[in-house]
């Protein structure tokens, strides 16, 4: 589809939310100053005025998604914001040493005009390929880079984010559990006067132990793939991110050079141009709920046999094969989820993002009312269960013979340079190439690149038949996104 028949479906859409006119979330375009014309500028900023709370009805919901796709799809333009020639692209608002020139930079950004230019494939909303990594620093200071070299950044493939909006409700409940645990080993530590060691199980995902002191202090030596806050952060390929916010409100700024104003603005810099680009109010807090929302309640991928005759028996054989060989123990085909209801902005965001207890009511998105939603499988215990295929666990993936996934010197938010969360696997039919740099172009080739956590079953699959390895191929290609 071509952006200009995309901008066209956008806009009768934007039409359409206007029309809505609806009191809850305020549909509305504030006026561009007179010497800003508006062809130059992105119409769907500031459709939405007010953030949205409460529970919001079906048609409020799809008009605060609309606008949202309409944002994610826009290609921001300087009248807007875009650039930050004061303002590195670091998490923490942070200014540079010497203003940038250019506008656009390929290593530390900004390096993108729109969303879309890198979640593109098969659709928006999708991944990238290679041709659209981008660059991780830090995160903190010393931000302010431009070279290539791994020491200085950690080049990174694009994830797609269908189905996000389950990934995040399924992290919010498991952080919630594995917090209780907590709580537990420290009542019984209390309680007996003595040392108490729990392990910590989430949904059937392991991740270590836990020992309390009657004293109230906690050991945390022995935990497994997550932060000693309790937190599940299931974005990026680190695993480093907590909510789809969070992501949201870093994207705007490093890859556009477009502030939030619940990060960027006064109340946390003093300032309401920090990045001096002579624009403020560059993205409200309403955009970047609308944006949440979009992403919240985008479909799940799916299963989708090609018309070939012989695959649907092959892609049959090779999911028995995927469980046998063990890759199940970390891609666990699916997760169950409790509820359906996302609530925006959620409880474990920190300072910069905002989170439920700074807001007079969250605003909950009913995944529920999707189309699409009414297809997800369900348990004994009417539990969704999220087909992700991952378990939103940090593993190691080197070891001394398998490094090949260990090529960043530069670690992540504290998170080793060899370490990895679990990629979920819906979807993989649609996003090839491979791996945290998108540098495998076969499924085979990133399967044989596992080593350290995923050894086992890396190793079980080089010594399997060449049936067999061929069925679990077909089995991969069948997790699609449909948009």
């Amino acid at each position: 589809m071509t952006n200009s028949r995309m901008r066209g479906r956008w806009g009768g859409q934007l039409a359409g939310v206007l029309a809505l006119n609806i009191g809850l979330i305020g549909a509305s375009i504030a006026p561009a100053p007179a010497n800003e014309p508006w062809a130059e500028r992105t119409q769907a900023l500031g459709v939405i005025g007010d953030m949205p709370t409460g529970v919001l009805s079906e048609q409020d919901l799809t008009a605060l998604r609309t606008a949202g796709e309409a944002l994610f799809g826009a290609h921001f333009t300087t009248l807007d914001g875009v650039g930050r020639p004061q303002a590195t692209q670091a998490i923490d608002p942070t200014r540079r040493k010497h203003p940038r020139e250019q506008i656009f930079m390929r290593t530390a950004g900004p390096d993108a005009g729109s969303c879309f230019s890198c979640h593109n494939q098969p659709a928006i909303g999708g991944a990238g390929d290679f041709v659209a990594n981008v660059f991780a620093s830090e995160g903190f200071e010393s931000a302010d880079f431009d070279s290539l070299d791994p020491q200085f950044s950690s080049e990174r493939g694009t994830n797609h984010i269908f189905g996000a909006g389950l990934v995040e409700l399924l992290a919010r409940e498991m952080s919630l559990e594995l917090q209780s645990a907590r709580n537990e080993a420290l009542s019984q530590a209390r309680a007996g006067g003595t040392t108490v060691r729990l392990q910590l199980v989430s949904k059937g995902v392991e991740f270590g132990f836990i020992s309390a002191d009657a004293d109230g202090s906690v050991n945390l030596d022995e935990l497994d793939g997550v932060d000693t806050d309790l937190v599940i952060r299931p974005f990026s390929q680190k695993g480093v991110m907590t909510s789809l916010r969070q992501f949201t409100i870093n994207a705007l700024n490093q890859h556009h050079g477009m502030q939030s104003d619940e990060r960027f603005g006064a109340r946390w810099t003093g300032s309401d141009d920090f990045d001096g680009d002579n624009k403020t109010s560059e993205i409200s807090a309403a955009d970047v709920s609308a944006l949440v929302a979009w992403q919240a309640t985008l479909p799940v991928p799916v299963r989708k046999l090609p018309e070939v005759d012989g695959w649907a028996e092959a892609a049959a054989h090779g999911e028995a094969v995927f469980d046998d060989l063990s890759c199940t123990t970390c891609h666990r085909p699916a997760l169950p989820l409790e509820n359906l209801s996302f609530a925006d902005p959620g409880p474990f965001d920190l300072a910069g993002t905002l989170n439920d207890r700074q807001v007079g009511a969250a605003a909950v998105y009913d995944i529920a009312l999707m189309d699409w939603a009414e297809g997800l499988p369900r348990d004994d215990q009417g539990r969704v269960l999220v087909p992700l295929f991952g378990d939103l666990k940090r593993h190691v993936m080197t070891d001394n013979q398998i490094d090949a996934l260990g090529n960043e010197i530069l670690s992540q938010r504290f998170v080793d340079r060899n370490i990895f969360q679990t990629a979920e696997l819906w979807g993989i039919g649609s996003t090839q190439p491979y791996g945290h740099r998108n540098d495998f172009s076969s499924l085979a080739d990133i399967i044989l690149a596992h080593g350290g956590s995923g050894r086992v079953a890396r190793d079980a699959y080089a010594a399997a038949p060449d049936a067999d390895k061929s069925a679990l191929i077909a089995f991969l290609k069948t997790l699609v996104i449909v948009p």
